[in-house]
């Protein structure tokens, strides 16, 4: 089982996340304690190429679209890092992982 963590900015995010949202963004980290950090079930999961081990998904489609964006913290002891929650148009991918 893997351990999901939120940083300091996520977790001011989730605050503000409408409740339909942060319903999903619980069924999410969910299914990332369960089956780690690939979520391929999840609408338009993706692992970004330029950035290892990091990796999103929307919570939400259409306008405003959702996303979460995780990392893997550390493999060894099974520890995801959740590093943004929140809508598609404020994510600045390059900085999040």
């Amino acid at each position: 089982m893997w351990e999901v963590k939120f940083t300091a900015r996520a977790t001011k995010q989730v605050g503000r996340l409408p409740e339909k949202i942060r319903k999903s963004l619980k069924a999410l980290v969910k299914d990332l304690e369960l089956s780690g950090p690939i979520a391929a079930s999840w609408a338009n999961f993706a692992k970004f190429k330029e950035h290892q081990d990091c990796y999103h998904c929307h919570l939400k489609k259409g306008r405003p679209s959702y996303v979460a964006v995780w990392r893997v913290a550390d493999r060894g002891i099974k520890l995801i890092e959740v590093r943004y929650v929140g809508t598609h148009e404020d994510a600045d991918y390059r900085k999040i992982c």
